[in-house]
């Protein structure tokens, strides 16, 4: 557990009627949570739960197991017996099926142990982007929970009035805009990595 758990738990009745006024009211038409609604494309709370279930311990363990078998293809390719004192047809033909072998582990940009390697370092940035994202969040969260506008939606009810839907577009746009953000870095990272999807 992480603060972004302690906060979540904490904030569900504010998310919970902050998705409530969206769905019974809508938004003040010139707010600017509507853009930050069309990034995302989730209700605050469901985009903040969303946020909430990513893990990053569980993504961080591939890294290291990924460059284990990178490892592995170097030290296989390696141990390849070359062809040695055997010669004629035989001994040639093993000759090209070992260097097409060995290439095809460790040479060039495609060869398995450098797209291991690769993946691995997505991997490493795809765990500190869930980390830093959940922090980001978790801040976000601690402060529309203590702002005023938390105040008007905890304290409305039934069918929202005016100041309540002022007040609940403003935490969505803040906790909206906080989520975009994130997400497009997550875009760049994954825009990077598109050599990784090519075979």
């Amino acid at each position: 557990m992480d603060r972004l758990d302690d906060l979540l738990a904490a904030t569900e009745p504010l998310l919970s009627r902050v998705d409530q006024v969206f769905s019974a009211a809508g938004a003040p038409q010139a707010h600017g949570v509507w853009s930050e609604l069309r990034r995302v494309r989730l209700l605050p709370g469901d985009a903040v739960r969303a946020v909430a279930a990513l893990r990053p311990a569980a993504l961080a363990d591939a890294a290291p197991q990924l460059r284990a078998q990178a490892q592995a293809c170097v030290d296989t390719a390696d141990a390849l017996p070359p062809a040695g004192a055997w010669t004629g047809e035989a001994a040639e033909a093993y000759e090209s099926a070992r260097r097409r072998t060995a290439e095809q582990l460790t040479a060039g940009p495609d060869s398995l142990s450098r797209r291991m390697t690769a993946t691995a370092d997505l991997a490493d940035a795809l765990t500190d982007w869930m980390a830093h994202t959940r922090n980001v969040l978790a801040a976000a969260l601690g402060e529309v929970l203590t702002s005023a506008e938390a105040l008007t939606v905890l304290t409305g009810g039934g069918f929202p009035e005016p100041s309540e839907t002022e007040a609940a577009a403003g935490i969505a746009a803040h906790l909206l805009q906080a989520i975009a953000d994130a997400y497009d870095r997550a875009e760049t990272l994954l825009d990077d990595a598109r050599s990784l999807r090519s075979t």
